[in-house]
């Protein structure tokens, strides 16, 4: 169900879109399925997640989505919640849904309003996006999961999160530069 409706979506050129909607399920099925790293209670207890940079990714993916399908990109990420409930828990389907309900909300402000070049709208949107789903994410899975909450798995989530997010506006800007080079060096 998942891998059919991604490929539908794919071909329907919008590959973005179906990055965006394939990547939630695979995040949600990791989180469940995947072990974690411990995190010494000297830096906040907890554990470290090796898919939460790929969550990063995903809040990434988003921008690019949005410029693909526009506003549509909410009933994206409502396509890729219903597809998580294939993979994952219902409570971790659930935690992430509202955590990327708010996150993605601040982040399609973020790049709908930013008139900013688009590698700086990838940075701005995920330094509000990554802190606003991490937390929330972790605190609403911890009202079923007893003992996850600890400021460890945030912190590191957040910065694992963020670095995602700066490889990629990194790339994009590099982009932009030679767009910008080519249209004042015209051959």
């Amino acid at each position: 169900m998942v891998v059919v409706t991604v490929v539908a979506i794919f071909l329907t050129g919008r590959r973005w879109t179906a990055l965006y909607v394939g990547l939630m399920p695979v995040i949600n099925w990791a989180f469940a399925g995947i072990s974690t790293i411990p995190i010494p209670e000297d830096f906040g207890g907890g554990s470290w997640h090796p898919f939460t940079v790929i969550t990063g990714l995903v809040l990434v993916v988003r921008d690019f989505a949005q410029r693909e399908i526009k506003h549509w990109i909410f009933g994206a990420m409502l396509i890729g919640l219903a597809l998580s409930t294939l993979t994952a828990w219902p409570v971790i389907v659930v935690a992430s849904g509202v955590a990327f309900l708010v996150s993605e909300t601040a982040d399609w402000a973020v790049y709908t309003f930013s008139r900013r070049p688009l590698s700086q709208r990838i940075m701005i949107s995920s330094l509000i996006s990554a802190p606003v789903d991490q937390v929330l994410f972790i605190y609403l899975a911890s009202l079923v999961v007893p003992g996850i909450f600890a400021w460890g798995s945030i912190v590191t989530g957040i910065i694992s999160k963020l670095i995602g997010a700066y490889f990629v506006s990194r790339v994009v800007a590099a982009q932009e530069q030679r767009r910008l080079q080519n249209d004042m060096n015209p051959t």
